[in-house]
């Protein structure tokens, strides 16, 4: 069952990660329909998703939560990393399981997560990464007013081929200048 609630608005509540969690993560994280769009191209089992989890998911240079929908039904994860302490920059990442694609679930975690971390983390900037294969991906980025900054070509090896990489980014005052979505 999810940890304790964290953040929440009309469509989704997040929720922390708990141990518990791993077998869902295990099992989505394999899913070649989530894997593929963000780039892990490596197996995990239970055992690998619990060092994930003691490793990445509970590091404090970073958060990130259960998307959950009807309180406790968790459908995906967003998370925030703080990849430089100085500059106050963050890297965003979102998915959703591929039942609930369409829904809007991951547009509202990730909207949660960008107000959080502008607001409560002060952060000055954040990075969204994003397969050019990944179109829905793309969207939501751009519908939370995230800038297009560039593109990396072949950055990534998916499905036999090379595919470019899309840089989004959104500074603080653009966020609070525009109040989110």
């Amino acid at each position: 069952m999810p940890g304790a609630a964290f953040l929440a608005n009309d469509r989704v509540t997040l929720r922390t990660v708990e141990r518990d969690d791993c077998a869902f993560l295990t099992e989505h994280k394999n899913d070649e329909r989530i894997r593929r769009p963000l780039a892990w191209p490596y197996p995990a089992n239970e055992t690998q998703m619990e060092e994930f989890f003691e490793n990445v998911l509970s590091d404090d240079d970073g958060v990130s939560l259960l998307i959950c929908i009807d309180d406790d039904d968790p459908v995906g994860l967003v998370s925030v990393s703080v990849e430089d302490e100085r500059t106050r920059w963050g890297d965003l990442g979102v998915w959703v399981v591929p039942e609930q694609w369409g829904e809007g679930y991951a547009t509202a975690a990730a909207e949660l997560v960008v107000d959080y971390a502008f607001a409560e983390r002060n952060l000055h900037r954040l990075l969204a990464r994003v397969l050019a294969t990944n179109e829905a991906s793309r969207r939501i980025w751009e519908k939370l007013g995230f800038t297009h900054e560039g593109t990396l070509r072949e950055e990534e090896f998916d499905d036999g081929e090379y595919v470019d990489m899309h840089y989004y980014g959104l500074l603080e005052d653009e966020w609070l200048d525009g109040d989110g979505v």
